[in-house]
């Protein structure tokens, strides 16, 4: 398929299938005009890449994942020896998602302190200032 056909079918932008080929996640064939050919194949893996950026990983940790890219991703992932590889980079993203997370809630716990008016539902300045 060309890469209309598969950024209609992954629901994507070709803009980013040239980006994903760009960086390694992805690759195609090329007709004799030079037009981009992919496997029906592809439609999966750039779902599957695209599931995992939504969910946080960047491309690099999805280039470390590549072997499981083909086939469909579980919904629950149980653990597997073969896979620590890749709970290994999962677990890595969480920790940093945890630190942003308490960085983001001490910063926000430090405003509500100095503005308390904050804190209560709808609360913002114009309505104080009311």
């Amino acid at each position: 398929m060309l890469i209309g056909e598969l950024a209609a079918e992954a629901r994507t932008t070709t803009r980013a299938l040239r980006y994903y080929e760009e960086q390694g996640l992805l690759e195609s064939d090329r007709t004799t005009a030079g037009y981009r050919l992919y496997e029906p194949s592809a439609v999966r893996r750039v779902r599957n890449i695209r599931e995992l950026l939504s969910c946080g990983f960047t491309v690099d940790d999805v280039k470390s994942l590549l072997a499981y890219l083909d086939a469909d991703l579980p919904e629950v992932f149980s653990y597997s020896p073969r896979c620590a590889d890749g709970y290994g980079v999962g677990a890595q993203r969480v920790a940093q998602l945890n630190e942003r997370i308490a960085i983001l809630t001490e910063l926000r716990d430090s405003l509500v302190h100095r503005m308390p008016w904050l804190a209560a539902p709808g609360g913002t300045a114009d309505e104080k200032a009311a």
